[in-house]
């Protein structure tokens, strides 16, 4: 896929603003009619419920379908910043994760994350273990979708960012579910193998088969022009709609839990936040004393930084419920992206002249 637009679609723009405006608007549906949120979710098979997965997989598979698998061969000739990324991604920063967010959370912060909360299946656990649950599932899944417009806008080199998604994207069909039911494990909560590996199915598995088998139909009968100048535009504002929807469930279930802890979100994106700049750095770093030219460094080093929030929302509901603590602070590493990764792309613009060509 080539990147054609010079600038963030409003919808990606705003995506903060969008945000916010769900956490209210779900607030504000939760206490008008608290059920509705309940009977959509109760809609469900094996435990999955039905508008939420499908709201889900129309958030997945925009991402997917843009991805062309065929320039996974090309990763051969720069080994160097696809073994930078898989390593930061999957030797690093679950395991960084899941210290900072238990520190802060589960100590630093505890004291104002008091409780419990019950969570699908009926067992009873630590509000604060949740929320940690939640930034672990945000820790095992690596960008795949908004890194690409990051790498753009930073003047990265768009045809290996493409390679390293793509990668990445094969890589969490392998490791996502081991990793996270290690890590939840060590989190002491309680692992449901099953659900982990259906939601891997579901949600990653489905739609990249989906994407890349309607990938290959439509530019073979419409034609490459076509597929991105056209079908490509129509995605983005489908894919955030799924997402926006999903968040208006989640915070109607969530609501009274942020209006009697309205700090709670603040505590939530503080690990968060530090560790998205620790992975920044720790790549960038590294991708300078590899000397790899700019446009390698930027992209290796904001694919892990930046997290693939559609696919830790929808574990988290899947796993734990959609009214759960680890569902709200996936939602909050939604909240934190945009800003944040801007604001990354200015600090790679403005230390460019660091790095050779």
């Amino acid at each position: 896929m080539v990147i054609e637009e010079k600038k963030l679609s409003i919808f990606e723009r705003y995506l903060t603003l969008w945000v916010l405006l769900c956490i209210i608007g779900g607030i504000i549906l939760g206490k008008l009619a608290p059920g509705v949120a309940v009977r959509l979710d109760a809609m469900s098979i094996y435990q999955v419920s039905i508008p939420i997965a499908i709201c889900l997989f129309f958030m997945m598979y925009p991402i997917m379908v843009k991805i062309d698998f065929a320039e996974v061969v090309q990763a051969a000739k720069t080994p160097k910043p696809v073994a930078l990324t898989l390593f930061i991604n999957w030797a690093v920063k679950p395991f960084t994760m899941y210290l900072i967010a238990s520190f802060f959370l589960g100590h630093l912060f505890k004291g104002y994350l008091p409780g419990t909360e019950i969570i699908k299946g009926g067992q009873t656990v630590e509000l604060w273990r949740s929320y940690v649950s939640g930034a672990i599932l945000l820790g095992i899944a690596p960008c795949t979708a908004m890194v690409l417009m990051w790498s753009y806008l930073a003047k990265g080199n768009d045809g290996l960012t493409l390679v390293m998604v793509a990668i990445n994207s094969l890589t969490m069909l392998v490791l996502y579910a081991p990793l996270g039911g290690f890590l939840l494990g060590v989190n002491a909560m309680p692992i449901p193998w099953r659900t982990i590996l259906f939601s891997v199915a579901v949600y990653v598995a489905l739609p990249l088969v989906s994407g890349y088998l309607s990938r290959k139909w439509l530019i073979k009968s419409r034609g490459l022009e076509w597929f991105n100048h056209e079908f490509l535009h129509l995605l983005t504002p489908i894919s955030i709609s799924a997402l926006l929807a999903t968040l208006v469930l989640l915070f109607s279930f969530k609501g009274e839990i942020i209006l009697n802890n309205p700090f709670t979100i603040l505590w939530i994106a503080i690990p968060l936040f530090i560790q998205t700049v620790f992975i920044f750095t720790l790549g960038y770093g590294l991708a300078r004393l590899l000397k790899l030219p700019y446009a390698d460094a930027a992209p290796a080093a904001m694919i892990g930084a930046s997290n693939h929030f559609e696919v830790a929302i929808a574990t988290a509901t899947m796993l734990f419920g959609l009214s759960s603590g680890a569902a709200l602070a996936t939602v909050v590493g939604v909240l934190i992206e945009v800003p944040v990764m801007l604001t990354l792309v200015k600090f790679c613009l403005k230390t460019q002249h660091r790095f050779g060509r």
